[in-house]
């Protein structure tokens, strides 16, 4: 029995339903087993090290993760998303404590959010993820473009890229472009990296505006939004992503 199998574990659905991954990757099925937390894990959540290095959320899913043959760079952001809200309910509850602030006061007061009252984002019916290809024609240039979602493999390379300019001391770290190039698949059919590059890098800001938004449109998720009630009114609000996500306050 391997150490991931000592301890129960939950199978979870992911956002994606599986379609963006390759037919015979193990996600395809669109689903995922993790484990339970323990204080193993909380130890991954206070070392200094992980925290300092800005890994210690993907160590510790990835410890989480007992699905054979699969790691978290496997993953698209949104099931990755989903991992880490599913694995914060398995540990500590549905409830979530965080301080949000009153848009009409900027007064700050604490809320508690229910977890489980995080939906997965509903995919629009023209939106075929099969494949995890997608193209669309930009509005100025009329060029077609077609674009994939990202894998945590692939953002750890851009990561890595935009290190690389800040330790040369660039000026501009070129995070958006270096996106785009790394997720355009074409542009009009050609493939080649060059041709890619000068095209995102010469893109009108109408184009890559365009762009940006329809693959925020495509993409699978789990809504982190929420309704609640503050002073009187009814408004939505991102729910905070704090240390308190996966450490939470302890009663005296």
């Amino acid at each position: 029995m391997s150490e991931k199998n000592k301890f129960p574990t939950e199978v979870i659905d992911l956002p994606s339903g599986g379609k963006v991954y390759p037919p015979d990757s193990p996600l395809a099925n669109g689903k995922i087993e993790i484990k339970y937390m323990t204080a193993r894990e909380e130890d991954i959540l206070t070392s200094q090290n992980l925290i300092k290095k800005g890994v210690v959320i993907d160590t510790l899913l990835n410890a989480l993760i007992a699905s054979p043959d699969v790691k978290l760079d496997d993953l698209i952001l949104g099931d990755k998303n989903a991992i880490m809200v599913a694995a914060r309910v398995l540990a500590y509850g549905p409830e979530y404590i965080a301080a949000v602030t009153d848009p009409n006061t900027q007064e700050v007061s604490e809320h508690i959010f229910d977890l489980t009252d995080c939906p997965f984002k509903t995919i629009p019916e023209d939106v075929s993820l099969e494949n995890n290809e997608f193209v669309i024609t930009l509005p100025a240039s009329k060029a077609e473009v077609k674009f994939k979602l990202l894998t945590g493999k692939e953002e750890r390379v851009i990561e890595q890229e935009l290190k690389s300019f800040r330790k040369m001391g660039s000026q501009v770290v070129p995070e958006l472009t270096t996106r785009l190039r790394h997720s355009i698949i074409s542009v009009n059919g050609e493939e080649d990296k060059p041709i890619i590059t000068d095209f995102v890098n010469n893109m009108l800001s109408k184009d890559s505006f365009f762009l940006r938004q329809e693959m925020g449109r495509v993409a699978p998720d789990i809504e982190l939004k929420q309704e609640i009630e503050i002073g009187g009114d009814v408004v939505t609000v991102d729910i905070p992503m704090t240390v308190e996500f996966f450490w939470p306050k302890t009663t005296a």
